[in-house]
């Protein structure tokens, strides 16, 4: 929901996000279940039905779920969430955009090196963009989708969320 607010703000665009309110996130769309993908098809139906053409299931094997809406209505397209979902949930990669990806690999290798060489402190380990710890999947067989100046831009609020110019704790908060 920043990211949108952000991006209408740079274009003078006015996208809208569905599902989300990002002053109230009690009052969003929850399926209250991890894997029932029938409750995401449903989800995926009714956000397609208010105009929903990018859905970002943030649900686990739910998204599954939307996505299968998604491929029937041929519509929308899907971020996926955790992985790279070309990869791991290949039926749909014809509709899968991106995927914002957990790189739990990388998050455990830095607390490997750290216990290796003293430095390790305990407490939360939380993946950022910074330490490598989230990333976003290639863009695979929808590549000619994303402009390159598109492509360009995100790298730059990539850089700007690392050295910190954009600040996500306070970034973008709505009034």
């Amino acid at each position: 929901a920043r990211g949108v607010l952000y991006y209408n703000e740079a274009k003078g665009a006015n996208v809208e996000v569905l599902g989300w309110d990002i002053n109230n996130p009690e009052g969003g769309l929850f399926t209250m279940s991890f894997d029932d993908q029938t409750k995401g098809k449903e989800f995926g139906i009714q956000l397609m039905d208010e105009g929903a053409d990018i859905i970002m299931p943030v649900a686990g094997p739910v998204g599954l779920g939307t996505a299968a809406a998604v491929v029937e209505r041929g519509n929308a397209y899907i971020i996926g969430v955790d992985s790279d979902w070309v990869l791991t949930n290949a039926d749909y990669k014809a509709v899968t955009l991106t995927s914002v990806m957990k790189k739990m690999d990388v998050t455990t290798m830095n607390t490997i090196k750290a216990g290796m060489d003293g430095s390790f402190k305990g407490g939360v380990t939380a993946g950022t963009l910074s330490n490598k710890g989230v990333d976003l999947a290639p863009y695979h067989d929808l590549d000619s989708m994303v402009s390159a100046e598109l492509k360009a831009e995100l790298e730059t609020v990539r850089g700007k969320i690392v050295d910190g110019t954009i600040k996500l704790s306070d970034a973008f908060k709505v009034q």
